[in-house]
């Protein structure tokens, strides 16, 4: 059958996709990219944001006539929304013939044929562990270096503003070998950089209801280290950690393995320890200082991305300042920045949304234009420099220009050579610093004796 994916939300949920389309085309589906052309249309849904619910539901509904004109046509929701909403969403969308949960994901190729046969419609929304084991398929085009793998599912935190951990479930960590297995087979199909994906990433392997682990201990560390030996692996990214979970030996690993890259994702959601607590989010503004501080101890040249919230039920502007305050310390090179909104289901929604919407996009604002500034001042120290770069191809913008990423996570624009390819190493002598992206020369390679 032809098959029309659509994924909404985060990384996670775009690795879920690509296995999901693996799993799809081994079983001799055929994957199209134009809804009208398609037997089955499936929607990968996220529920973080009431707003990513509600435009996945118009979607559907607007599949309404599509389906009358075509009976035979299966429409699917998958994902976060499905196992959040469940049977309800069948009985809100007459036209959908399948709901199929976080837990149930790796069973969707035999569903699809199966409601195909019996014309009857189903929602399994079950927890379960198989989907560890399941989703390790990958549908990589070709000339693909750069893969991801999750190591992790589900999250034990229960931070108040959070709906993952009702629709993803508790963690649940995979077998060493079988990420090691992912990782060899992804190198041995061209894949350079690999990024490691968890709602949690950074408790890999701990279990239960750890935080923090002792210094010493970290299963993600001793993954981090057995992934960086593997031949043709040449760099490392992992999202999201809990920045509990940098204790000493996982801050000792990444600084002493070069292939980890050296652009940490650390989510702070507020400098405030009032908010903090209010969040549930188990550390204080003085705690993420120290951890961050040992982080740039080892690693001078790294830089950090956050994730940050403003305006969360009573906010104040001593609150809001004391964000600021640490974001310009840390002195964070990217930042995610959301004006609250009450997610139904999660405790923060049973509190009163106290600050105006006109202060909390003022508050975005201001964080926004901080950002820039740190940006435009860090890139600028890098004119003069060398850096190695990962090469990604033609830039977007310029076809006469190619384009990669340092291990930090800014991109470098250089004119190309004849040969180049993607997903190679190369040293570029930087040049000039633009707003967000630096410019340079590729040097020459070494000569090989």
């Amino acid at each position: 059958m032809k098959v029309f994916l659509k994924t909404y939300g985060c990384q996670m949920n775009e690795r879920d996709s690509e296995a999901l389309a693996g799993m799809l085309v081994r079983r001799g589906h055929e994957l199209v990219t134009r809804e009208e052309e398609a037997e089955v249309l499936l929607f990968n849904t996220c529920s973080v944001r009431d707003q990513a619910e509600r435009k996945a539901v118009g979607k559907v509904g607007f599949m309404k006539k599509l389906k009358a004109e075509r009976p035979e046509l299966i429409i699917g929701i998958l994902g976060c929304m499905a196992q959040n909403r469940g049977a309800e969403l069948l009985r809100e969308l007459p036209h959908l013939d399948l709901v199929l949960g976080t837990g149930q994901l790796h069973r969707l190729p035999e569903l699809v044929e199966e409601i195909r046969r019996t014309r009857e419609r189903r929602c399994e929304v079950e927890p379960g562990s198989e989907v560890l084991t399941g989703m390790g398929v990958h549908q990589l085009a070709p000339g693909t270096f750069r893969a991801s793998m999750a190591i992790t599912r589900g999250c034990n935190r229960f931070c108040s503003y959070c709906i993952v951990p009702y629709v993803r479930g508790r963690e649940l960590s995979r077998m060493p070998e079988d990420c090691l297995a992912e990782a060899r087979e992804l190198a041995a199909n061209g894949v350079r950089e690999l990024l490691l994906l968890g709602q949690n990433v950074a408790a890999y392997g701990l279990g239960g209801d750890v935080n923090p682990p002792p210094p010493g201990y970290s299963p993600f560390a001793e993954l981090l280290s057995r992934i960086a030996e593997i031949p043709g692996i040449e760099r490392i990214r992992f999202t999201s950690p809990y920045i509990t979970y940098f204790n000493d030996k996982l801050i000792e690993t990444i600084a002493e393995t070069p292939k980890i890259c050296r652009a940490l994702h650390l989510p702070l959601q507020s400098g405030s320890d009032r908010i903090l607590r209010a969040m549930n989010r188990q550390y204080t503004a003085g705690r993420y200082r120290e951890i961050v501080g040992q982080l740039q101890a080892r690693m001078p040249e790294a830089t950090f991305s956050t994730d940050v919230i403003v305006g969360f039920p009573g906010e104040t502007a001593e609150d809001f300042d004391a964000t600021r305050e640490l974001m310009n310390e840390v002195a964070f090179d990217q930042a995610f920045i959301f004006k609250f909104s009450p997610r139904p289901g999660t405790r923060a929604a049973e509190l009163a949304d106290s600050v105006p919407q006109a202060v909390k996009e003022e508050r975005n604002q201001l964080l926004l234009a901080d950002l820039e500034q740190r940006v435009r001042r860090a890139l600028a120290t890098l004119v003069g420099t060398t850096q190695e770069v990962l090469v990604e191809g033609v830039s977007p913008r310029n076809p006469g220009r190619w384009t990669g990423r340092t291990s930090t996570a800014r991109v470098v624009h250089f004119n190309p050579e004849p040969g180049l390819t993607p997903g190679r190493l190369r040293q570029v002598r930087i040049t000039r610093a633009g707003a967000v992206s630096l410019f340079g020369e590729l040097l020459p390679e070494p000569t090989r004796n």
